[in-house]
């Protein structure tokens, strides 16, 4: 494990890179927004744009697919929102969001080894991931890491 988190934050503590994926344009006019001094609007509403664009896909299948995986977790039926992660992650292996959400899921069933590794994919498909990197953070601390915690937290 301590491997993986060590490979893990070298990820969050890297510049990124250029990021090629859908909506990219959009995603690093926001970012740029979320990190002006003072926001040109409230950084919440800019933060909830960047949810929206991450569990946005092109195809509207898998959007619903990724919908009721989001509403499992909700619910805490955890066993029902993996099979449906696990069948969106193979179908769409690209789409940062359906690995950053099978990472939470995980999170929440304290297998943090396997929420670590998810995380990791998050970070390698969008690097500016802030939610995986908030994630690993609580795991990191969850197992006594607290140097690596407080990295990834200030990067």
């Amino acid at each position: 494990m301590l491997q993986l988190v060590a490979d893990t934050l070298k990820l969050i503590l890297r510049p990124p890179a250029q990021v090629d994926m859908p909506h990219h344009g959009r995603l690093a006019t926001l970012f740029v927004a979320l990190q002006a001094v003072p926001p040109p609007r409230p950084a919440h509403e800019i933060e909830d744009e960047i949810w929206a664009i991450w569990t946005s896909h092109g195809d509207a299948a898998l959007e619903a697919r990724m919908q009721r995986a989001i509403s499992a977790i909700a619910r805490r039926r955890l066993a029902e929102g993996k099979t449906i992660l696990d069948a969106l992650i193979d179908t769409a292996p690209d789409w940062a969001e359906a690995w950053n959400k099978r990472a939470t899921l995980h999170y929440l069933a304290q297998r943090d080894l396997q929420s670590i590794a998810d995380i990791h994919r998050t970070l390698e498909l969008e690097p500016r991931h802030f939610g995986a990197i908030c994630g690993f953070a609580q795991i990191c601390l969850r197992q006594g890491e607290i140097a690596a915690a407080i990295e990834a937290f200030v990067a």
